[in-house]
């Protein structure tokens, strides 16, 4: 090491690193609610990026995963997909054991011991297991048999796939526990073993009650806002209140997100029946719900989220409407022009043959009217505005002054992500037909597809200055649009 006086007394250098910027969400994530006790209540939801993942969980006949089968089957295929538990009926207290090596899992370890011994709580009650004989076993199966038949009241079980052993109560509802396993101070203790001793074991999970589908989705909203999308798979389907309640969350939840519903009941096909499902929803002008009727599949929305999941926002003319879209997986409805008008005019979507040998989604609309990939592409949009201004204020080194100067860089901020707005497709040029602000004019072309204003500081008030707030931005912007009827005149003369 080299002696003398410090360079850094006459060549100090700093490094300074920016904070990493906040990402944005993603509008590709779905999640669909399913009923089945694979995913317990604590852990609430699990992501998934490929059919084979929740196959490995759910098996192939669960509804999850006959859900997700459409939402992965679709072309271009979608990346991200979680999984939620609604506790449909009572579920019951359990204990997820921790996780074995390969080394702990060896059967020679479990084969040695003739005289195993552990108590654990089941719903309140201490349970002592003795003389646990596992010599004759010839795998983790048939160590959990064993405990299986000697412990009373609840069921023991290997999890192959997470590698831990599960042991779960007989009863369900709020009194149904499972405690920790510990040693009983004779015999060989197992718990240990086990890996069900407390500090290694994920902590119990306590029966509850049956709850409704809205404290399922409230619960999942308060978990986790990574996902976008969100239908329900279940054996048994919920009722349309189910349906309208959390209609009424989604549309006035904090964070953006859609609810798909499919419909299989088919009066929605009668213009005469005005108290179905699509009528009712559409009757309450909810945006951020959709539906779609299907004969064949009680998940065929499953598959239209697949589709538009797809869309790359930070791509060159990636957005799409869904009308004239597939849906692998789903059974194409034969029906009448009468029916179909019926269904257009409740705004209830459906995968329908064409007298072309074609079959399209029709029309790709909310229950309001709007059009599906115009809300999509809206809230994508309002993230991406608001992550990269708020991005800017976040990482700039000294401040962003309130000055027109400091307003600058904040419009300038707004623009590049309108422009990325142009060019995925969702804005293009045209006139503006509404109202006009700063120098805009109703009736004025937006060359651009947007027009940023924002008006100087010396017209700020002086309460706002002094709470540090910006002057006010306003956009206007044009969506692109879609084609989605033609209609041609030839005039033939000879």
């Amino acid at each position: 090491m080299a002696s003398g006086l410090n360079v850094s007394d006459v060549v100090n250098v700093t490094i300074n690193l920016a904070p990493l910027a906040a990402a944005q969400r993603n509008f590709g994530a779905l999640l669909i609610v399913g009923s089945s006790d694979v995913i317990d209540t604590n852990e609430r939801i699990r992501q998934y990026s490929d059919l084979d993942g929740v196959a490995e969980d759910f098996g192939t006949s669960a509804a999850e995963y006959l859900a997700a089968d459409l939402f992965f089957s679709q072309s271009p295929q979608p990346s991200i997909l979680y999984l939620g538990r609604w506790a449909q009926t009572a579920s019951s207290g359990r204990l997820n054991g921790g996780v074995l090596s390969g080394a702990q899992q060896d059967i020679s370890i479990f084969t040695a011991i003739a005289n195993g011994s552990m108590k654990i709580d089941i719903d309140g009650t201490t349970k002592t297991l003795s003389a646990l004989n596992f010599a004759s076993v010839t795998n983790l199966n048939g160590v959990a048999s064993i405990i299986d038949t000697a412990l009373t009241g609840a069921s023991v079980v290997w999890d192959a796939v997470s590698q831990r052993f599960v042991i779960q109560s007989d009863t369900t509802g709020a009194t149904s526990t499972v405690g920790y396993a510990s040693a009983t101070g004779s015999g060989t203790d197992i718990s240990g073993l086990l890996n069900l001793v407390t500090g290694v074991a994920s902590p119990p999970v306590a029966g509850i009650a049956a709850e409704t589908l809205l404290a399922a989705v409230q619960a999942l909203a308060d978990m986790s806002n990574d996902w976008y999308g969100l239908t329900v798979a279940t054996a048994t389907p919920p009722g349309n209140a189910d349906h309208l309640a959390v209609a009424a969350f989604i549309e006035g939840a904090s964070a953006s997100h859609l609810y798909g519903v499919t419909i299989t009941n088919p009066t929605v096909l009668d213009s005469a029946v005005t108290n179905d499902l699509a009528s009712q929803l559409k009757a309450l002008s909810y945006k951020r719900t959709f539906t779609q009727y299907s004969s064949s599949s009680p998940y065929a929305v499953a598959s239209l989220y697949g589709r538009a999941f797809t869309v790359n926002f930070e791509a060159n003319n990636t957005t799409i409407t869904l009308k004239f879209k597939q849906e692998p997986g789903v059974v194409a409805e034969t029906i009448t022009e009468s029916q179909a008008a019926a269904l257009k005019a409740k705004h209830c979507n459906v995968f329908v043959n064409y007298n072309n040998d074609t079959a399209i989604i029709q029309e790709g609309v909310m229950s309001n009217g709007y059009f599906f990939d115009e809300v999509h592409g809206t809230d994508w949009l309002q993230n991406a505005v608001q992550t990269d201004v708020y991005n800017l204020l976040y990482q700039s080194a000294t401040k962003i002054p309130q000055t027109d100067d400091g307003t600058h860089l904040i419009v300038t901020a707004i623009e590049a992500t309108m422009a990325r707005a142009v060019n995925n497709g969702l804005i293009a040029p045209g006139v503006w037909n509404a109202g006009g602000f700063g120098q805009l004019k109703q009736g004025d072309t937006l060359t651009k597809g947007f027009y940023v204003f924002a008006p100087l500081v010396a017209s700020q008030s002086q309460a706002d200055r002094e709470a540090r707030k910006s002057v006010p931005i306003q956009v206007a912007a044009k969506l692109a649009g879609a084609v989605h009827s033609v209609d041609c005149i030839i005039n033939i003369n000879r």
